[in-house]
């Protein structure tokens, strides 16, 4: 055979990871660019102003792991997407505790993913066993949740970011002060802010939720759904809270 052609047995390299320098995380130019280019609410702006330099400090941090070799979920530009949301629109928060560290999985919404993952994540699967149980609404087939974040459903992890395949490996690096300072800024919307706090790690937001409206269950991770969170009606449980605030339901079936 010719050195000119091709080889009998051609593998496909693997795709080179993305590596970033700090600029390439949207935030690390600061809140007012975020809202700018449509990454955050403008609402939000006030709430991460005083961590500013915070949020450069953590873009140098993922930078550093990025190029080290770590691969970074959900992609930068998604890691504030909960923060689309206008302060004054949420009527519900969903707290979440860090992105699935499954490539392809997150993006940017605690326990939703891309519309095309199969199968859908154990914790949601159970989210939607749930629902039907609560509701008899179907469960979806797709784990995309941003109709409800359309409906002022916030749904918020403790932290923006992982390394892939490392559950919890950025819970170190800062993201949960920025993550309590939107809680604070929730707790004190009026009406209340309906906090559904799934889980011990959760629960532990309850006393920085004092004015908010707290609902709370086991987690729906399959080592915890059977020991609590089965049974627990959450969805009906919300939309109950918000009648007797005089809010609008929310509509949980997806498109």
């Amino acid at each position: 055979m010719s050195s000119d052609q091709p080889a009998l047995f051609e593998t496909n390299p693997e795709p080179a990871l993305p590596t970033y320098t700090p600029e390439d995380f949207p935030f690390f130019h600061g809140p007012q660019a975020l809202a700018r280019n449509g990454l955050i609410d403008e609402s939000w702006v006030p709430t991460l102003l005083p961590f500013s330099a915070q949020l450069r400090g953590i873009a140098q941090e993922l930078a550093a792991r990025s190029q080290a070799g770590e691969r970074l979920l959900p992609d930068p530009a998604l890691m504030l997407r909960a923060l689309e949301l206008p302060a004054e629109q949420v009527k519900v928060l969903i707290v979440g505790q860090d992105p699935y560290p499954t490539p392809g999985h997150a993006i940017g919404l605690s326990f939703a993913t891309e519309a095309q993952v199969r199968p859908l994540p154990r914790s949601l699967s159970n989210i939607y066993r749930e629902l039907h149980d609560d509701l008899g609404i179907p469960p979806a087939a797709h784990g995309d949740l941003s109709a409800w974040q359309d409906q002022g459903v916030m749904l918020l992890n403790q932290v923006f970011s992982v390394g892939a395949g490392a559950a919890g490996s950025h819970q170190k690096i800062g993201w949960t002060h920025i993550s309590a300072a939107v809680i604070d800024r929730l707790n004190r919307c009026s009406p209340a802010v309906i906090a559904l706090l799934w889980g011990n790690q959760a629960q532990k937001l309850a006393p920085q939720l004092d004015q908010s409206i707290i609902l709370r269950s086991a987690h729906p991770s399959p080592l915890s759904a059977s020991r609590g969170f089965f049974g627990s009606k959450p969805f009906s449980a919300i939309n109950r809270e918000l009648r007797a605030l005089g809010r609008e339901e929310i509509s949980w079936q997806l498109p």
